[in-house]
């Protein structure tokens, strides 16, 4: 049996029920954003895409980490 998924990863099958985009798709967004830091990408999801504080910053640190 596997470890159930932690940390900012356990929203994403929720995130994508709700709002209907692949993860793969907000993260290429978030990408290509000319905004870099966390709390910046974090309220323009939110105000252009709708998105709930939570799934914002799931994704955010998700995708910023990859970076890193």
């Amino acid at each position: 049996m596997s470890a159930p998924v932690k940390g900012p990863a356990s929203y994403f099958p929720s995130i994508e029920k709700k709002y209907g985009r692949p993860i793969a798709e907000w993260k290429d967004l978030i990408r290509a954003s000319p905004l870099t830091r966390h709390m910046e990408l974090v309220a323009w999801l939110k105000s252009e895409h709708g998105l709930g504080h939570g799934h914002a910053n799931a994704l955010v640190a998700h995708t910023l980490a990859e970076t890193r």
